[in-house]
């Protein structure tokens, strides 16, 4: 989408646009209460601030839509796709990793009561499985703006790929 589309676009084109970056509807409302925006830097920069901090049940909410990692995402949605090609790097052929990634998950599922969330785009399956194992050490309170920054990845990182830069 060019930035100009985005600036002209009306509410629920935005919405179909920006909720597959980020479930949270005021970070939505905030990135299009914004508009225009003269560069896509500006975008960007309001997209990394809008609703700050999340509050817990926007997290939460958010967190729902999130597959575990080394999971595919199920589903044909615009959110289903780009989970997918965020974890590509993670081969469900190899089977040590699976089973660590499973390991894993289900011991930070077990600990917090939600899934393990990471900006996978990017980092190798190996990067992933050290970050899930060393947070694990953390405490709730220690993981919760750990979460809240990982969302922010994400969104961020969905929004510049539907901006196509």
């Amino acid at each position: 989408m060019l930035l100009k589309q985005f600036n002209d676009a009306d509410k629920v084109q935005l919405v179909e646009t920006l909720r597959p970056c980020l479930d949270i509807q005021r970070w939505i409302d905030e990135i299009t209460a914004a508009r225009p925006y003269a560069s896509l830097d500006l975008l960007f920069s309001q997209a990394g601030t809008a609703a700050k901090p999340f509050t817990a049940a926007e997290i939460s909410a958010a967190m729902a839509h999130h597959p575990r990692i080394g999971e595919q995402a199920a589903g044909t949605s615009t959110e289903a796709a780009l989970s997918r090609k965020e974890q590509s790097a993670v081969d469900p052929a190899n089977r040590n990793l699976t089973k660590a990634l499973a390991d894993g998950n289900r011991n930070y599922e077990e600990k917090f009561g939600q899934v393990f969330l990471i900006r996978a785009a990017g980092r190798t399956p190996q990067e992933i499985l050290t970050a899930l194992d060393g947070r694990l050490a953390n405490t709730p309170e220690q993981e919760a703006p750990i979460i809240a920054a990982q969302l922010r990845e994400i969104a961020l990182l969905r929004l510049k790929g539907v901006m196509d830069t």
